[in-house]
């Protein structure tokens, strides 16, 4: 680009991140890096206004604006974050809005991406939202997933328990897990001889209308539960995530421990299946997980595994990201 970027991140607390381990920092240094201004802001300060004064008349409000803080950012523990007086920011006037909070994929980030897609562009009053956040409404990882049947071991999402004990009963060792979580919140393996199957399904019913996933359990994953990251549909690295003693999930978050990963021949069947959907959709950050043969789930709302991919292969996946970014707005500036 010819020009520093202005870039407002729309993610969880800034302060009580790791920044060893949070892809969002890694982000937001590489763009600091480049001469970029970074502003930071919460989902909860996002603000939506329209309408006229006066029918036909020429004044109107700003359509999406946040109060947000100006920040510049360091790799010290404790104090990683500088930040300048609060202000409210029209997000038009970005050139790029990060889409970073984490899920739950809720009626309140459902809510976020509309907003968001009101100021979606490359065009003048528009900013460059990664990802795409109408491709993020309508493409819930658990179940974007299952447009790729070819690539999945068995699964079903579904509120019927009687499905679900049927389902049991052919794959006699399952995975159960909340179609829209995260970072392993409740997923669970259920066995063949598993009592517990009907008491989890009642609760999780008592408490929730949305269905569940169950897919079949794969014991390749522990050898590692694989994470890919794709560049606007290119695979740049992969890291292994190795399920902590006694631990179904392999989360970090929950103690999975990340280890060096190679691209086989079938991850990169996967990427080149995938990819070209998710280049088209402007899903430019994209995290997949691959245990074994099989695609499980891909992660498009706040994907992780930078650092970790960067520590084991020398490599700087955040300034890969950043050049798509580059690309796609100066591909819409002409003379760029």
């Amino acid at each position: 680009m010819s020009r520093p970027l202005k870039v407002a991140v729309q993610m969880d607390p800034l302060g009580g991140i790791d920044i060893n381990g949070d892809s969002t920092f890694a982000m937001m240094l590489e763009a600091q890096a480049r001469g970029y201004e970074l502003f930071v802001y919460q989902v909860e300060a996002l603000s939506l206004g329209e309408g006229r004064a006066t029918p036909h008349g020429t004044g109107r409000m700003e359509r999406v604006t946040a109060c947000a803080r100006p920040v510049t950012v360091q790799r010290r523990t404790g104090d990683h974050a500088a930040f300048g007086p609060e202000q409210v920011i029209d997000l038009a006037s970005m050139d790029v809005v990060l889409m970073r909070q984490d899920p739950p994929f809720d009626m309140a980030y459902i809510t976020a991406t509309h907003i968001l897609e009101h100021i979606h562009g490359t065009g003048p009053g528009r900013a460059l939202v990664v990802n795409n956040p109408a491709a993020v409404r309508n493409a819930p990882e658990k179940i974007l997933v299952t447009h790729y049947p070819d690539l999945m071991p068995p699964t079903l999402v579904t509120w019927d328990v009687k499905a679900i004990q049927e389902f049991r009963a052919k794959w006699r060792d399952i995975i159960v897990k909340p179609l829209f979580g995260n970072g392993g919140a409740g997923v669970f393996r259920i066995r063949e001889d598993d009592p517990n199957l009907n008491a989890l399904l009642e609760m999780h019913f008592a408490r929730s209308r949305e269905p569940l996933m169950i897919q079949r359990y794969e014991p390749a994953v522990r050898r590692g539960d694989k994470r890919i990251i794709l560049v606007d549909g290119v695979p740049v690295g992969a890291i292994d995530r190795i399920p902590a003693d006694g631990e179904t999930r392999s989360n970090m978050h929950v103690g999975g421990r990340p280890v060096r990963a190679e691209l086989t021949a079938r991850d990169r069947e996967i990427c080149d299946t995938i990819g070209p959907m998710l280049r088209d959709e402007g899903l430019i950050f994209v995290g997949i997980d691959v245990i074994g043969e099989w695609l499980t789930e891909i992660n498009v709302t706040s994907p992780t595994g930078l650092q970790e991919i960067d520590r084991f292969n020398g490599i700087n996946t955040a300034g890969l990201i950043w050049d798509a970014i580059e690309a796609r707005l100066s591909a819409a500036t002409p003379g760029t």
